[in-house]
């Protein structure tokens, strides 16, 4: 009969366990997640819908957490960049760590994905290039919010014209017509946008080593989650053991090369 007894009180116990659980799970808010909109296979936008490899590591890791993620696809990466810093959302899904977005963020410690950034050009039109300052003077595209590491905005702000767009295609639209002579993006992700976009024929990039930066987990200062970096780095560096980022990668480079064409592709923000 006390066996019987002690039985029982340990069920109940694990109940009341799991029940408080649940309630403090319900309890936290729906955290919310921006990324960037044409990057992939880290992140990009279809049909509203935020994709990537970034944006399924953070919900699973905020889940592990107990809280809900909800991701936003709507506009440009300034403006994710932007609701973060006002506290209208919660998380980066995934963003270089450079001293403007200090002020704004904190980065996990453990990187998400690495980014080897090239230089992309149109093949007919191939300007001479075999170091950064031979594309002083250059027109260069870029996206709003962009950046490639302080010694590259350095140089481009200082010996280029700058013409900056919202969405992805615009500049290999641009680039392939000749209007900007070179555009900057990760290795990556500017071949698999060249290859879905059907330039891979005009648009290629030069054959030097340029730079490697690196894409990390970020959370605002104003979420509240800071608590939480630790263990967020702690995963990330799990993942990157157990080869689960390069899984991720793989898969969502399919899955970007297979997805069909969308407004979202084609119509946005100016």
């Amino acid at each position: 009969m006390r066996w019987l007894t002690l039985a029982l009180l340990l069920v109940l116990a694990s109940s009341v366990g799991a029940s408080q659980t649940a309630e403090e799970t319900q309890r936290k808010p729906v955290l919310i997640a921006c990324g960037h909109p044409h990057y992939p296979p880290v992140s990009w936008t279809e049909q509203g819908r935020l994709n990537g490899l970034a944006a399924e590591v953070a919900q699973r890791l905020f889940a592990e957490l107990g809280y809900r993620v909800k991701l936003d696809g709507q506009g440009n990466w300034k403006r994710c960049l932007r609701e973060v810093r006002d506290g209208r959302a919660d998380i980066v899904v995934a963003a270089y760590r450079i001293p403007s977005r200090e002020p704004y963020l904190e980065f996990t410690r453990q990187h998400l994905i690495d980014d080897k950034v090239a230089i992309f050009i149109n093949s007919q039109r191939s300007p001479y290039v075999k170091q950064l300052e031979d594309l002083k003077g250059k027109s260069v595209g870029m996206l709003l919010g962009d950046t490639f590491g302080s010694r590259f905005d350095r140089f481009v702000q200082q010996h280029n014209k700058i013409e900056f767009v919202s969405k992805g295609h615009q500049n290999f639209a641009k680039l392939a017509l000749g209007r900007i002579d070179f555009m900057p993006l990760g290795l990556i992700s500017g071949m698999l946008q060249n290859q879905r976009l059907g330039y891979s024929e005009l648009i290629r990039p030069l054959d030097i080593e340029f730079a490697t930066e690196y894409y990390y987990l970020a959370i605002g200062r104003n979420s509240g989650l800071q608590q939480h970096l630790a263990q967020l780095s702690l995963r990330l560096s799990e993942l990157h053991r157990n080869g689960e980022i390069k899984r991720l990668t793989r898969k969502y480079s399919q899955i970007y090369l297979t997805s069909p064409h969308t407004a979202d592709n084609h119509d946005g923000e100016p």
